[in-house]
């Protein structure tokens, strides 16, 4: 589609949307041998598939067998929100969970929730052709994320022709013949969308039921588990990692959090969870990259900052692949060069935020950080004006003098 900016001409742009689909079910497939039961089984690990459930603080039943514990963990994920909206389980709904089974491109499709699931997927749809509509119960797409990263993703989105209602409000779902009748109010209208499918991305709520947690002595709420700072929960001999119980809900934070229980179940770590850094990345496009503190929390809770933020329409690399709109911010602990959050917004920005997770995690400041030299030309190399900018800032008045007294004894 963006062939003509290149300089090539396409005449005709043909999407084939059930083999679109049959590639990423063949693909998900294909990766999926990196968790299968067979990978376990050959490190020595005995699976076992039913439901299980605990029947004291030691012990678990998996159907009739009896397995007893000195240690556990619960690492049971969680699952698509499922709005309990009148009507819209009668009429049928997707989640990002069975959205991929489908065979036939939906022409129109009302995705619900604005935040990352809903975006992903909602732009996806449309570029393979569906009319999205965009149902948000908030003013801003992706409530979570830094607001000018925000506002470059939803210009994109509505320069795509995805129409987006914010602060709005799904009342009632109803079939009429083959299609679904939203019906919604906005600023105290009514107002109806008429679809041929619904997405549901409205977040993700912990999987915690059917285990008979309290004959375990584990407590949790529809939040999910309730664990310490070392991933403990009530009971002291019961782990817990991932959605379950985790605040992000990430696959990347997930991981982390059964290091954090091997280490301290087995081999009696003290590891904190409050310790580990997590960066996340919104995989639209542009993407949205973000690690640490962003601008609205440090206000919230009383940090002082300096933000040093470059746009892309300023990087070489970014003005040759036409990509103009992203930018690099990066936040520090005022008067100092220590870097507490950043954010990036362009179209590979889950790689570049690597570089500075890496910077904070082993405390690199802004300063030692240009030391390192970037090839040309890339998009990272805004990190590298950004350093620049900064490294102005620190020449003082004082420091102007001496410079300007040097130079002159230079020139004698």
């Amino acid at each position: 589609k963006r062939a003509g900016e290149q300089g090539i001409s396409i005449s005709e742009t043909k999407i084939d949307f059930a083999s679109v689909m049959e590639r990423v079910r063949r693909l998900r497939s294909e990766i999926s041998k990196h968790d299968s039961a067979k990978k376990f089984r050959e490190l020595g690990i005995d699976i076992f598939f039913g439901d299980a459930r605990f029947t004291s603080p030691n012990m678990l039943m998996l159907e009739n067998i009896r397995i007893p514990f000195k240690k556990a963990v619960i690492a049971t994920g969680s699952g698509p929100v499922k709005p309990d909206t009148e009507g819209l389980a009668d009429a049928g709904f997707l989640t990002n969970e069975t959205v991929f089974s489908l065979t036939e491109l939906p022409k129109r499709l009302a995705v619900i929730g604005g935040g990352p699931i809903g975006c992903e997927l909602a732009q996806a749809f449309s570029r393979l052709g569906s009319k999205v509509t965009i149902i948000h119960r908030h003013s801003q797409l992706l409530p979570k994320d830094d607001f000018d990263a925000v506002e470059i993703v939803t210009t994109k989105f509505l320069s795509e022709d995805i129409n987006i209602l914010f602060d709005t409000n799904i009342r009632q779902v109803r079939l009429r013949g083959n299609e679904k009748v939203i019906r919604c109010e906005k600023n105290g209208e009514e107002i109806s969308v008429s679809v041929d499918e619904i997405l549901t991305g409205a977040g993700r709520q912990a999987n915690v039921g059917g285990m008979d947690l309290e004959r375990a002595g584990v407590e949790y709420s529809e939040k999910g588990i309730v664990v310490n700072d070392y991933l403990q929960t009530t009971n002291k001999n019961i782990y817990a990692a991932g959605d379950v119980c985790m605040r992000y809900k990430f696959t990347h934070a997930a991981d982390q959090a059964a290091r954090i229980v091997l280490r301290n179940a087995l081999f009696r770590g003290r590891n904190r969870l409050s310790s580990i850094l997590i960066p996340w990345c919104t995989y639209t496009d542009p993407e949205i990259a973000h690690v640490g503190i962003s601008e609205r929390e440090a206000e919230r809770q009383g940090i002082k900052i300096d933000t040093f933020k470059k746009s892309f329409s300023e990087v070489d690399r970014g003005i040759v692949d036409g990509e103009t709109d992203g930018f690099v911010k990066i936040h520090l602990r005022e008067g100092s060069g220590k870097i507490i959050g950043a954010t990036i917004v362009a179209s590979h920005a889950g790689e570049m935020i690597s570089q500075l997770t890496s910077a904070i995690v082993n405390k690199i400041s802004l300063k030692n950080l240009g030391r390192v030299v970037y090839p040309y030309p890339t998009q990272a190399e805004a990190i590298s004006h950004i350093i620049d900018t900064y490294n102005r800032t620190r020449l003082t008045e004082r420091v102007k003098k001496m410079f300007n007294m040097w130079f002159s004894w230079q020139r004698k």
